[in-house]
C-alpha cells in the first residue's frame, strides 16, 4: 500500500480510473493501457501499485463492493423490524428507478464475469457475505425486539434476500422496469416474517 499522501492519492485515482472504465467495457475489455490514459499516470506508476491487471481487478471489486455495500450498510444497520425491512425495499426500488433500471448491481456484474477465476471469485464471494451479513444481524435485531428467540438458520434467510434483490436487480435491468425487482423483494420480505414468525 501506498506510504505517502500523494502516493495514495495516485493509487486511489488509478483504481477509479480502472472501475469507471470496467463498468462501461468489462473487465476483459479494459486494458492496462486504456487505465493508464484515463487516469493520466504513467505504465511505471501503474506498475509500481499492482503487479499485474489481476491485481488491479481485485481493487475495483473492494472499489465497487466498498461503494454498494456502504449504501446497504447505512440502510440496514439499525433496521430492526419489518415495516424497516420494507422502508429498505423501497429505498432499493426508488434508487432502481432513478437510474431508469440500467446499469443493474455493480457488484452482480462482476460476479457475472469474474466468479469462473479462483481469485476474483473469492474476493466477489467474501463481499457478498459482507452484505449477508447485514441481513443476518437486521434479522436478530428484528426477532429480539418481537421477544423471539434467535433464529437457527438467519445466514440461510440471508443468503435468500439477497438472491431476491440480485435476481430482482438483473430482471429490472434486462426490462427496464422496477416490477421484478419489487416482487422479488415483495415475496422475499413475506418469506422473513413467516420463517421469523413475526
Amino acid at each position: 500500500m501506498p506510504k505517502t499522501a500523494r502516493g495514495v492519492a495516485t493509487r486511489a485515482r488509478i483504481v477509479d480510473a480502472a472501475t469507471k472504465l470496467v463498468r462501461a467495457h468489462g473487465a476483459a475489455n479494459t486494458t492496462i493501457d486504456a487505465v493508464i490514459a484515463a487516469s493520466k499516470v504513467s505504465k511505471s506508476q501503474v506498475y509500481h501499485y499492482f503487479a499485474d491487471k489481476d491485481e488491479l481487478v481485485l481493487a475495483v471489486i473492494q472499489r465497487q463492493a466498498d461503494c454498494v455495500l456502504a449504501t446497504h450498510e447505512e440502510l440496514l444497520r439499525k433496521l430492526s423490524s419489518l415495516a424497516g425491512l420494507r422502508r429498505w425495499r423501497d429505498a432499493v426500488v426508488e434508487l432502481t428507478r432513478q437510474t431508469h433500471c440500467a446499469g443493474g448491481c455493480p457488484l452482480g456484474s462482476l460476479a457475472a464475469e469474474l466468479s469462473e477465476a479462483p481469485r476474483t471469485r473469492a474476493a466477489l464471494a467474501a463481499n457478498f457475505a459482507r452484505w449477508a451479513s447485514y441481513f443476518s444481524l437486521a434479522f436478530a435485531r428484528m426477532q429480539a425486539r418481537a421477544g423471539k428467540k434467535p433464529g437457527s438458520d438467519l445466514e440461510g434467510l440471508s443468503e435468500a434476500m439477497l438472491s431476491s434483490l440480485q435476481g430482482g436487480l438483473l430482471l429490472a435491468q434486462t426490462m427496464r422496469s422496477t416490477r421484478p425487482l419489487e416482487s422479488a423483494l415483495d415475496m422475499a420480505i413475506d418469506h422473513v416474517a413467516a420463517r421469523l414468525k413475526l
